[in-house]
């Protein structure tokens, strides 16, 4: 991976679909959550085909899976996959897994073959679809070995597009996701690299009061259009939070193109925004100059 070539590092991309063809959601989330985003067209794209759309852009792009087969019954798309998909397209593909904390010791062992045996670089967690808080000590195993390894720790935070309009939310509940529970984690795990994914409607000052008093705690800004960020967001980001806050996507339910199309417009510092698009994911994630 060059990084002088490299315009941008979204940190945050989904694989949706697998090798053969499965999908990580069943049809009525997938459905609510293409509504939600007002998604045109297919958003299925392989991982093959997620690596060429970052190369023709010159990004590279962290991808995952999201486990949550306890909760929702569909398996999802297998971690080993994605991590080969990484291996095969390095110059553009940085490998994240997600495992389901319900699964307990089993998904511990697992992390470590992620990392050790697969080059996993970090974990993908989403409370609201997995159902769990995520200081639960159910979760404490696999945040040990992430530790451990050096790999970071993604979270969802905020409301979720995935069950919105569905009846009863799809049985997803949006309080598992607040940032606050995120701040135990951090305290129990000091030197765990944590991500707060998204801005974290309804709780955005809980996630910033988070990220300004926790080192290890960045914040992504995924799954929103720029325009629509909170004020207080684009200010922790221009001042205190510069060197925490890290450009993502959330593709291809938001493309990269939009996203950036927005930013552009966004009252951002000419000396931020190479952080925001680049140095800083390169320098939580640990690439360096060839």
């Amino acid at each position: 991976m060059n990084l002088d070539e490299l315009t941008a590092i979204d940190v945050h991309t989904h694989a949706e679909v697998s090798s053969k063809g499965t999908a990580s959601l069943d049809e009525t989330l997938y459905a609510a959550s293409g509504a939600y985003f007002k998604v045109e067209g297919d958003r299925k794209p392989t991982l093959e085909e997620m690596a060429a759309y970052y190369r023709e852009r010159k990004m590279a792009a962290v991808v995952f899976t999201v486990d949550a087969e306890s909760a929702t019954g569909t398996e999802p798309v297998p971690n080993e996959e994605v991590a080969e998909a990484a291996a095969a397209n390095p110059d553009v593909l940085i490998p994240f897994a997600s495992l389901d904390p319900h699964r307990g010791r089993a998904a511990v062992a697992r992390a470590r073959r992620l990392v050790e045996e697969h080059g996993v670089r970090g974990f993908k967690f989403h409370p609201s679809l997995q159902g769990f808080f995520p200081n639960d000590r159910l979760a404490y195993g696999l945040y040990e070995v992430i530790e451990e390894t050096g790999a970071i720790a993604l979270f969802h935070t905020g409301q979720t597009g995935i069950g919105a309009g569905v009846p009863g939310g799809g049985g997803i509940r949006l309080k598992y996701s607040n940032p606050l529970y995120v701040d135990d984690v951090a305290a129990d795990f000091p030197h765990l690299k944590i991500i707060l994914a998204h801005p974290s409607f309804p709780w955005q000052d809980e996630a910033l009061a988070v990220a300004t008093h926790k080192p290890g705690v960045h914040i992504d800004l995924s799954g929103w259009s720029p325009k629509y960020f909170p004020p207080q967001l684009v200010q922790y980001a221009n001042s205190l939070l510069q060197d925490k806050v890290l450009f993502g996507s959330d593709y291809p339910v938001l493309t990269p193109d939009r996203w950036l199309a927005d930013f552009a417009r966004l009252d951002i510092k000419d000396e931020v925004r190479p952080k925001i698009l680049k140095e800083n994911a390169a320098r939580l994630l640990g690439l360096t100059r060839a």
